[in-house]
C-alpha cells in the first residue's frame, strides 16, 4: 500500500536534483561568498579602468580601487538610480559614460521602455549575453523545463532584452522556442503545435484563458503543463486564481534590463539570485545602510564579473526602485545554495494616505478574493483623488464583470475591504473615520479607462 506514495517520492526528489549549472547552484555558503568577494573586488577594478562615470568619481573622491574588496565596503560607492544613466548618456553628455568596453566588443544595443522618462542605453557583448543566459536557464531548469519543452514567449523582442534572453536560454537547455511576442496570438497555436509552457503576465494569460474558451478549448485540457510570470509585481491570490483556471503550477520570474534574473524553483518558496553573477543588497528606505535579512528594504543591484571577463555597461549599487525581502541564505529544499527573495513590489506603485502605505499588489489582492472571482474577469483598475489638507482621500475601484447584471457587488464590497485593510490597522481607522474613502464602479468587460490607452495598462494612479 505504500509503494506507490514512495514511488513519487523518489521521482520526484531524481526530478528535483536537475540543474542547469550544479557546481555552481549547490555551491555551500562560505564558498558562494568567497567567489561573490573575489568578483566585487575584480569588477570594481574593471569599472575604474573602462567607465568613465566610475573613472572620474574614484579620482574625485581620492578612493582606490583596492580600498572596495568586500561586500560591506559597497556602502563607500555612489548609489545611482536610471536617472544617473540617463543624466550620463547623450543628450546630456559627449559620450555614454557607462558604457564598459570599446564599440568592436559591442554586439547588441538595448533601450529601456522609457515608461518612467527618457529610455536608458545598454551595450551588451557577446558574453554578457551568455551570462543573461545562464541566469535564466537556471531558473527554467529549476522549475521543471528541459529538452522536450515547446514554449510560447509573450515578450517583446525588440530592444528590450527579456525575450531574447529567454530564446538563447531555452537554446542552451534544448527547448523549441514560439517567439509570439503578444499574447493576442491565434488559439490555433496552442491546438497545432501544443506548447508545453507559456511566458507572460498573469493578466495576459488570464485572457489567453478566456480566448481559449471562447473557442471551445478548455485550458485545463490543453498541452499547457507550466506557466511562467514576470514583468510585474502580482498578488498571491492573483496567482493562485490563475492556477485554477489553467489547472498547472505558475512560476514568477524577476528580470530586468539591468541583469537582475531572478526565478522560483518548484518549492516556490521565494526566487533564487544568482549571486556569483549579480549581487543584490536590501537597503533601508533611506539608501543608507543594509537591513537585516527578514526586514523589507529597496533593491540595490551590482554586476558582478567574472575575473578577467569584460562586460558592455557595469553598474555599482543600482537602486532597481523596488523593494523585497531575502527570505534565507539557507539550502533550499530543491538543493538550490544561493539566496532567496520575496516576490519584489515597485516602489512607484506604492501609495500614501495619511501617512500610511499601500501597494498595488495589496490593492489586486482585494480583487481577486476567490469567492469574487465567480463574478469578475480580474481586470481592474484605481484612481485616487482629493487632497487630506482639505477632505478626504478617495479611492475609486473598478472592477470588470463578466456579467454586470448577475455581479453580486456587496459581496465583492465587502471581500475588498476585508482583504485590503488586513493588517492594516491604522489605514482602517482613517477609512472609519472617513478620511480615506473607497468608492466601487463595476464595468461590463472593455468598459475600463486602460483599455483606451495603449501600453501597458496602469493599474493603479493617483490623480491627487
Amino acid at each position: 500500500m505504500q509503494i506507490l506514495p514512495r514511488l513519487k517520492e523518489i521521482i520526484y526528489v531524481i526530478f528535483m536534483v536537475s540543474y542547469f549549472s550544479p557546481e555552481i547552484e549547490t555551491m555551500d555558503r562560505d564558498d558562494i561568498d568567497a567567489i561573490v568577494e573575489e568578483r566585487i573586488q575584480y569588477t570594481i577594478r574593471y569599472a575604474y579602468e573602462n567607465v568613465l562615470f566610475y573613472n572620474r568619481w574614484f579620482q574625485e573622491h581620492k578612493i582606490k580601487p583596492s580600498d572596495i574588496r568586500s561586500h560591506e565596503d559597497l556602502r563607500e560607492l555612489p548609489i545611482i538610480n536610471g536617472g544617473t544613466v540617463r543624466e550620463n548618456q547623450p543628450p546630456e553628455t559627449e559620450k555614454f559614460e557607462f558604457k564598459a568596453t570599446s564599440w568592436e566588443n559591442i554586439f547588441t544595443i538595448h533601450e529601456t521602455s522609457g515608461t518612467s522618462g527618457r529610455p536608458k542605453s545598454f551595450f551588451l557583448t557577446w558574453d554578457d549575453w551568455q551570462r543573461y543566459a545562464e541566469k535564466y536557464a537556471r531558473a527554467f531548469v529549476s522549475q521543471g523545463f528541459d529538452s522536450g519543452d515547446n514554449v510560447v514567449i509573450c515578450a517583446s523582442y525588440g530592444m528590450n532584452v527579456g525575450a531574447n534572453t529567454m530564446t538563447l536560454a531555452a537554446h542552451k537547455i534544448g527547448m523549441t522556442i514560439i517567439p509570439e511576442g503578444k499574447c493576442t496570438f491565434p488559439v490555433r497555436i496552442i491546438e497545432n503545435y501544443k506548447p508545453t509552457s507559456i511566458v507572460a503576465s498573469i493578466f495576459k494569460l488570464l485572457r489567453l484563458a478566456r480566448r481559449m474558451e471562447d473557442h471551445g478549448l478548455d485550458p485545463k485540457e490543453s498541452s499547457i503543463e507550466r506557466l511562467v510570470v514576470g514583468g510585474e509585481s502580482f498578488a498571491p491570490e492573483a496567482r493562485e486564481y490563475l492556477e485554477e483556471i489553467w489547472d498547472v503550477d505558475t512560476f514568477n520570474t524577476y528580470g530586468s534590463t539591468e541583469g537582475t534574473m531572478c526565478g522560483e524553483c518548484r518549492e516556490k518558496d521565494g526566487l533564487h539570485v544568482p549571486e556569483d553573477l549579480v549581487h543584490l543588497d536590501v537597503y533601508d528606505p533611506r539608501l543608507q545602510d543594509f537591513v537585516e535579512d527578514g526586514e523589507c528594504g529597496r533593491i540595490v543591484l551590482t554586476t558582478l564579473l567574472p575575473v578577467g571577463e569584460k562586460t558592455g555597461i557595469l553598474l555599482l549599487n543600482y537602486d532597481t526602485e523596488d523593494t523585497t525581502v531575502v527570505i534565507s541564505r539557507d539550502k533550499c529544499k530543491c538543493g538550490r545554495t544561493h539566496m532567496r527573495i520575496m516576490s519584489p513590489e515597485r516602489e512607484a506603485e506604492t501609495i500614501w494616505v495619511a501617512g500610511h502605505p499601500f501597494n498595488k499588489v495589496d490593492v489586486e489582492a482585494a480583487v481577486f478574493q476567490r469567492e469574487s472571482m465567480e463574478y469578475l474577469t480580474g481586470e481592474y483598475e484605481a484612481f485616487l483623488y482629493g487632497d487630506e489638507d482639505e477632505g478626504p482621500v478617495t479611492m475609486q475601484v473598478s472592477v470588470e464583470c463578466k456579467e454586470i447584471e448577475e455581479c453580486d457587488k456587496d459581496l465583492i464590497k465587502e471581500n475588498f475591504l476585508r482583504r485590503f485593510f488586513k493588517g492594516k490597522k491604522e489605514l482602517y481607522h482613517t477609512y472609519l473615520d472617513g478620511t480615506f474613502e473607497i468608492l466601487f464602479n463595476f464595468k461590463n468587460p472593455g468598459e475600463l479607462e486602460f483599455y483606451k490607452i495603449r501600453g501597458r495598462p496602469k493599474r493603479i494612479v493617483d490623480r491627487r
